[in-house]
């Protein structure tokens, strides 16, 4: 099983970047899937989870109206679209994914179970 993330790069202040999430392996169409990100120093955080069904989304304060989740069942691809872009935000964006399936959002690491390999994103102010 992978999740392959990409996407990432270097942009200014207030531009836009979209990651994408690739699964492979097995399907995560009945699973949980999420978004952290790890700036250097710091601890892995949450930025947003989305459920199973796409219907529900969950984000962390700070990219509340400036990030969209979203997922491509069909694909078994999740998406991060991230407007807005500010320093703030640089970091190693991870994508994750819940192994069994569970109904709703969730912003609590444990509860996702396969990590994708990780996409840099650096906003230059």
């Amino acid at each position: 099983v992978q999740l392959q993330a990409s996407g990432g790069g270097l942009v200014q202040a207030g531009d836009s970047l979209r990651l994408s999430c690739v699964a492979s392996g097995r399907t995560f169409n009945t699973n949980l899937m999420g978004w952290f990100r790890q700036a250097p120093g710091k601890e892995r955080e949450f930025v947003s989870s989305i459920n199973w069904s796409g219907a529900s989304t969950l984000y962390t304060d700070s990219v509340k109206g400036r990030f969209t989740i979203s997922r491509d069942r069909a694909k078994n691809t999740l998406y991060l679209q991230m407007n807005s872009l500010n320093p703030e935000d640089t970091a190693v964006y991870f994508c994750a994914a819940r192994g069994t399936y569970y109904s709703g959002t969730s912003d609590d690491k444990a509860h996702y179970d396969y990590w994708g390999q990780g996409t840099q994103v650096t906003v230059s102010s």
